[in-house]
């Protein structure tokens, strides 16, 4: 058994089917994808979905990142169960029955609102090489209320049970006052509070959202491209990494008692992190490119990796080595998906 508790991890974010499927070059011109991205459906994407269930060999899985990296940590922990809370909103519908289901079966707490205007929300990945292209139509997830569902009293005592809290930078553009609450209880109890840039359209266009809640992110979780939008955005004058998480890290920060630890993932490049005066590098686990099947999940899957140690207070090191190990798993397999056991020391 591990150190975490029950209830000792929160989630918060859109629950999605991932429809994964290899494609290829034409396919992401058609739609003017870029290989390696995250957006937000647009009218121009409708036949999108269509098209690849009908053209190509498409899997299922149970995705949305918060809900993904939930269910990594869940994964490396193993025992006990329900570790890992997750809040989220779906339709009535198959695929919000197919997200319950993956939700029991690999043991997270899931605490779905279930509405019936939108139907449950899908994102689109689309594989070439070991790039993903992925196209989030949010649908459901888009429908989560503070007050029907976060503001409940058996709800909020989920809230009051846990230690560390991850939200992913794109519930910003669903419910800003769902985050802010979550994020002030850490804030105020000391807890651990921690979010993703989770892709560059949120640091351009949900900037004033993010910056509403940078205050009390105690852990801020990035890559590369994502590290570079925010720099942009935050007039950083910089493109060097290890300046990026500096000037990142001395943002302006609620909680004195922690100072923000900022953590950049960079591929196959090492990982570089601030904490507390020093920036140190974490060199990645070195995979053959035959072995990579896919990297959709990659970055939720070091999150996951980076959580399991957190809630168990083990050190940050520990904590990368972790999260590394994760990523290292999920791109050796299809979607989000993970053997049974983590053979992880």
């Amino acid at each position: 058994m591990s150190a975490a508790s029950t209830n000792s991890l929160f989630g918060m974010g859109n629950p999605l089917l991932d429809i994964c499927a290899v494609v290829d070059k034409d396919f992401l011109d058609k739609y003017s994808l870029k290989p390696n991205d995250q957006i937000l459906a647009e009218a121009k994407h409708k036949e999108l979905f269509e098209e690849l269930v009908k053209k190509f060999k498409v899997e299922y899985y149970a995705g949305g990142a918060t809900q993904n990296s939930i269910k990594i940590a869940q994964w490396m922990i193993q025992e006990p169960h329900k570790v890992g809370t997750f809040f989220g909103c779906i339709g009535k519908d198959k695929f919000g029955e197919i997200l319950k289901q993956k939700a029991e079966e690999v043991h997270v707490d899931a605490h779905y609102y279930e509405q019936d205007e939108e139907p449950t929300g899908t994102c689109a990945a689309c594989i070439t090489g070991d790039n993903r292209s992925l196209v989030a139509n949010l649908a459901a997830a888009n429908c989560y209320k503070k007050d029907k569902h976060l503001d409940l009293e058996e709800n909020w005592k989920l809230v009051e049970k846990a230690k560390v809290y991850y939200i992913a930078g794109f519930f910003l553009t669903v419910s800003l006052e769902s985050i802010l609450k979550v994020a002030k209880h850490a804030s105020e109890n000391n807890k651990l509070f921690c979010m993703n840039l989770s892709a560059p359209f949120i640091c351009q266009f949900f900037k004033d959202n993010l910056m509403q809640v940078m205050p009390y992110v105690d852990v801020l979780f990035g890559n590369e491209t994502e590290a570079a939008a925010f720099a942009k955005e935050q007039d950083f004058d910089t493109k060097d990494i290890k300046e990026i998480v500096r000037k990142a890290q001395a943002l302006p920060k609620d909680n004195k008692k922690r100072q923000r630890v900022v953590v950049i993932t960079q591929g196959k490049d090492e990982t570089v992190m601030a904490q507390s005066d020093k920036i140190e590098t974490f060199p990645v686990v070195k995979t053959d490119p035959k072995y990579i099947v896919d990297t959709n999940g990659a970055g939720d899957a070091f999150v996951g990796g980076f959580l399991s140690e957190l809630v168990q207070e083990q050190p940050l090191d520990q904590c990368v080595k972790a999260a590394h190990y994760a990523a290292n798993v999920i791109i050796q397999r299809a979607g989000c998906s993970f053997p049974e056991k983590p053979d992880f020391k």
